[in-house]
C-alpha cells in the first residue's frame, strides 16, 4: 500500500477515536468512505472494496468500543441493564446482516443504502423534540430486545457498530439523556460490532478474488492503520463529550451523519 494511502488511513483513525467518544458512534460512517475510496484507488472492485470496507470498520470499532465503554463506566453513564439486552439482541441481528450482506446483497447497492441510511438517521435526529433533563428514560425490555436486533442487523449490514443508529433510538424512541445514549449506545457496539466482524470473517474466509492482506472480509492492512490510533484518541473523545452540552452533541452528531451520507451517495 502507498504511503499516501497508508497517512490518509492513520488520519481517519484518530477521527475516529475522537467521534468515538464524543458521539458515541464506531466511526463507520468516517471509515467506510475512507477506505471504500483507498481500495478504489488500489484497483480493487466495488464489491469487494465495499464488503471488506464493511469487515475491517466493524473489527476496528470492536476494540475502540471495549476501550469507549471503560471510559464512560467511570463517568457513571451506562444504563447497563438495557446496554445487555439490546447488545444481546443486537449480536444476533448484526451476525445475520453480516451474512445477508456478504452472500446475498451486492456492494453497490449496500454503498448507496449506507448514505441513505446516514442521512436519514441525521434527519430524524435534527427533527426530533429537544429532551428535558428531567426526562425519564422507558424502561421496557421488549422494546429494547426490538430495536436492538434491527439496529443489530443493520449494523451487521452496513458494517457499523451500530451508534450511528442507536443513539437516535435511545433519545428519540426510548427517551434517554443524550450523555446516557452517547454512553449506552458504546456499550450495546461492542456487542454488535464484534458479532458483525466475527460475520464478515466466516462469509470471506472460502472468497475468491480477495487481495494480499486480506483475511476474509478483513484488510489486515487497513486494520493496522485505524484500530491503535482510533483506541488511542477515544480517552479524548470520551474527555470532551462530557464537557459539551447535550444540544452540542445533537449538532456535531447531524452535521457529521449528513455529510457523510451525501457522500457515500456520491456528493462531494
Amino acid at each position: 500500500m502507498e504511503s499516501s494511502l497508508i497517512i490518509v488511513l492513520v488520519a481517519a483513525g484518530i477521527i475516529v477515536g475522537l467521534g468515538q467518544g464524543l458521539l458515541g458512534v464506531g466511526g463507520a460512517f468516517i471509515m467506510v468512505p475512507v477506505m471504500v475510496a483507498v481500495f478504489d484507488h488500489m484497483g480493487w472492485g466495488t464489491d469487494v472494496a465495499v464488503k471488506t470496507a464493511f469487515g475491517t470498520s466493524l473489527l476496528v470499532i470492536f476494540p475502540a468500543a471495549i476501550a469507549t465503554t471503560i471510559a464512560h463506566q467511570r463517568m457513571k453513564a451506562i444504563r447497563w441493564k438495557a446496554a445487555i439486552v439490546m447488545g444481546i439482541a443486537g449480536a444476533a441481528g448484526s451476525l445475520l446482516g453480516a451474512t445477508l450482506t456478504t452472500r446475498v446483497i451486492g456492494g453497490e447497492i449496500m454503498k448507496i443504502a449506507f448514505g441513505a441510511v446516514v442521512i436519514l438517521a441525521g434527519i430524524r435526529l435534527l427533527t426530533a423534540k429537544p429532551m428535558e433533563s428531567r426526562s425519564t428514560p422507558r424502561e421496557s425490555p421488549p422494546l429494547w430486545v426490538v430495536f436492538g436486533f434491527l439496529v443489530g442487523m443493520l449494523s451487521g449490514l452496513l458494517g457499523a457498530g451500530g451508534g450511528i443508529l442507536m443513539v437516535p433510538v435511545l433519545v428519540v424512541v426510548l427517551k434517554f439523556r443524550m450523555h446516557q445514549a452517547v454512553a449506552t449506545s458504546a456499550a450495546v457496539m461492542v456487542f454488535t460490532s464484534g458479532a458483525g466482524a466475527l460475520g464478515y470473517f466466516i462469509n470471506g474466509l472460502h472468497v475468491s478474488g480477495l487481495h494480499d492482506g486480506s483475511l476474509g472480509y478483513f484488510s489486515l492492512t487497513a486494520w493496522l492503520c485505524l484500530a491503535p490510533t482510533s483506541i488511542a484518541m477515544t480517552q479524548a473523545g470520551t474527555w470532551v463529550a462530557h464537557r459539551l452540552s447535550g444540544r452540542a452533541l445533537r449538532a456535531v452528531f447531524v452535521i457529521v451523519m449528513v455529510v457523510v451520507g451525501l457522500r457515500m451517495l456520491g456528493a462531494f
